[in-house]
């Protein structure tokens, strides 16, 4: 400007007409208190809204950190069951391996009695066939024997009677006789 106003010489008077002066200090204090009012306005609400948010995650918080206890708890007691479980498993499978191994001594055992009974059996069968066998043949010499027995009976009642006869004709016939003969 002063460039310009050298080039065109002389001095410049403006005046204005303007209406009476406004307070600038009065407007900015105006608009520095409304901002201010603003911005505390817009702190308290902040404020209340992280105290709001905050008082909600804390209760979340704590209710996750209860949650997260209880699943642990159930996690312990879980793992305590797993492992009482697993403890009476092999318990039980070594009480069953036990009697599997009884089971096959004793079959083995009662295998090798019943083997040596059977054995007895056999033999006592064997045996008994023998003695049937024997009675048998010797009911079979009984009856025969009993038969020869019977017809010598007969044969020696035969005869008695025969001599008995005779007896009788020879003390008949002896003088002096009474009848008896000599038997």
């Amino acid at each position: 400007m002063n460039i310009l106003r050298g080039q065109v010489g002389g001095e410049i008077s403006v005046e204005m007409d303007a209406a009476p002066g406004v307070d600038l200090t009065k407007i900015l204090a105006e608009m520095r208190e409304q901002y201010e009012s603003l911005a505390e306005k817009n702190r308290r609400d902040a404020e209340q809204w992280f105290f709001t948010k905050t008082e909600e995650l804390n209760r979340e918080v704590a209710i996750n950190t209860e949650q997260l206890q209880s699943g642990k708890t159930e996690i312990t007691e879980l793992r305590r069951t797993i492992q009482s479980l697993e403890i009476d498993l092999q318990s039980q499978l070594s009480t069953k391996a036990a009697l599997e191994g009884t089971l096959a001594d004793t079959e083995g055992r009662y295998g090798a009695q019943l083997a040596q009974l059977q054995g007895l059996i056999s033999g006592v069968e064997e045996q008994l066939a023998e003695l049937r066998c024997d009675m048998e043949r010797q009911n079979q010499e009984y009856r025969v024997l009993l038969d020869v027995k019977c017809r010598l009976e007969q044969e020696i009642s035969t005869y008695r009677r025969l001599l008995e006869g005779e007896d009788a004709q020879c003390v008949q016939g002896w003088p002096g006789g009474t009848g008896r003969g000599f038997v």
